[in-house]
């Protein structure tokens, strides 16, 4: 492969940021800048760039990991801002976007959305997919149409993707799907597991699996999605107690927490991640942290659908590490979801200094790439995937601070709109803030929309 020298203004190395640094990265050989191009030697004290070297002025950080997406809630952002009501309420709003999207019109805004979160330094997410079949529950001539879309979509926007496929059996402890459920499911745990057996890795894409919560995917069924993850070592994700009514209606069915009933039907596990984690007993805790199942935080979305604040502190003393997802796209901005991590814990607690920049942004990078089955993303080291974001230093927001606190600057006051290079797999898919295969994401974005709108 051929080789390009990075010179680095600044870089954060995983605890302190290093003036001067060289990175030699290995070109992937994907057009679409996916495939697993390396950094073959980090070099630190440069105090100039070398001759031929791409100079990249801020502060680099690995690429950022998206541990929670559904991209089409992005068709929702602004409308469901409209009035109040509950989480329940937006579900409907959300149903009614989900009935719209063909193959063609998902790729479209997928693609958009994934742009998006390139120009916001993500080199990678995991797409929570469920919107498996044609309206009314027939499957399309390819039963992973919708999948497929997903998966192309990332590649021309040129960052990774774990497609998280998600079983979705139930509209609650055994009822039948409703309606507006159909296109999610697909019978049985076992008719979803042939299904998504036909998926692949790919250069850019891993294939896993999610159980969409314990009141969609009966308990009897909850061990074959489980079993499917152990037998492939892959991802398995699942939205846990992100509702009280949730948890009560669990409670009712089988006398035990959402977490108690995955935890006995062997859902919990190193490989596993629990999304939201909100409403949890101390015991919940315990079993989340002592089987070291993972929690990913959506601040973003919690707040916004008024979700409550998650005891993110409590699960990661207990051995659950923290990953990081802008789930419904309320806004698409990981340095957001780190910084109100701490800062929702803030004003839960009244204390300050929950978790320092540098673990903050461990969770945005390192630990949601695992989280995500990209054990090898995350790091600024030699072998690791050539992914990795600049934020720059002298904007408006970030502009002041000396250079040492660059990595508090970045996670307790820069955007996304800082982010202005962006490498996966050692090609270049941001350049200047402008992403290189969509020129205006922006009318991207709203031509996606207004297509689901006729």
């Amino acid at each position: 492969m051929p080789l390009t020298t990075y010179w680095l203004e600044h870089a954060w190395l995983g605890v302190n940021v290093e003036p001067g640094v060289a990175l030699t990265v290995s070109i992937g050989g994907s057009a679409a800048g996916t495939s697993d191009g390396r950094i073959e030697a980090v070099r630190t004290g440069v105090e100039a760039p070398p001759p031929g070297a791409v100079v990249l002025r801020g502060l680099t950080i690995p690429g950022l990991a998206n541990a929670h997406s559904h991209a089409f809630h992005r068709a929702l952002r602004g409308t469901v801002q409209v009035g109040s009501g509950t989480f329940w309420t937006w579900r409907e709003v959300m149903y009614a976007v989900a009935q719209r999207l063909t193959p063609d019109s998902y790729f479209a805004l997928a693609r958009a959305v994934y742009a998006e979160m390139a120009l916001a330094g993500i080199t990678s997410v995991g797409e929570f997919h469920y919107l498996h079949h044609a309206p009314g529950g027939s499957p399309y001539a390819d039963p992973n149409a919708m999948g497929e879309a997903l998966i192309a979509a990332a590649g021309e926007a040129g960052i990774r993707i774990t497609l998280l496929d998600t079983a979705y059996l139930s509209s609650g402890f055994g009822a039948a799907p409703e309606q507006h459920q159909l296109r999610f499911t697909d019978g049985t745990a076992e008719q979803w597991a042939q299904r998504v057996s036909a998926l692949k890795d790919r250069d850019g894409v891993r294939i896993g699996a999610a159980i969409h919560s314990v009141r969609a995917v009966p308990a009897d069924q909850l061990s074959t999605v489980a079993r499917w993850a152990e037998d492939r070592q892959a991802p398995l994700h699942v939205h846990l107690s992100e509702q009280t009514a949730e948890n009560e209606a669990c409670l009712a069915a089988h006398g035990m927490t959402p977490t108690r009933l995955l935890a006995e039907h062997g859902v919990l596990g190193a490989r596993t991640t629990g999304v939201h984690n909100t409403h949890l007993t101390d015991e919940d805790i315990t079993l989340l942290g002592s089987s070291t199942t993972g929690t990913c935080m959506c601040p973003t979305t919690e707040r916004d659908l008024a979700d409550g604040i998650g005891p993110a502190v409590a699960l990661q003393r207990a051995g659950s590490p923290l990953s990081l997802g802008s789930d419904s796209h309320a806004v698409i901005d990981l340095l957001e979801e780190a910084r109100a991590m701490e800062l929702d814990e803030r004003l839960r607690t009244r204390t300050r200094g929950h978790w320092t920049a540098a673990a903050l942004l461990r969770a945005a990078t390192a630990d949601g790439h695992a989280a995500l089955g990209w054990a090898d993303a995350g790091t600024l080291e030699q072998g690791a995937l050539a992914d990795f974001t600049t934020i720059a230093l002298d904007s408006v927001r970030t502009a002041g601070p000396v250079p040492r606190l660059a990595a508090e600057t970045a996670v307790f006051a820069a955007t996304a709109a800082d982010v202005h290079h962006v490498v996966v797999g050692g090609r270049t898919i941001v350049e200047d803030g402008a992403h290189a295969s969509v020129p205006d994401v922006g009318e991207a974005l709203a031509t996606a929309i207004a297509a689901l709108r006729s």
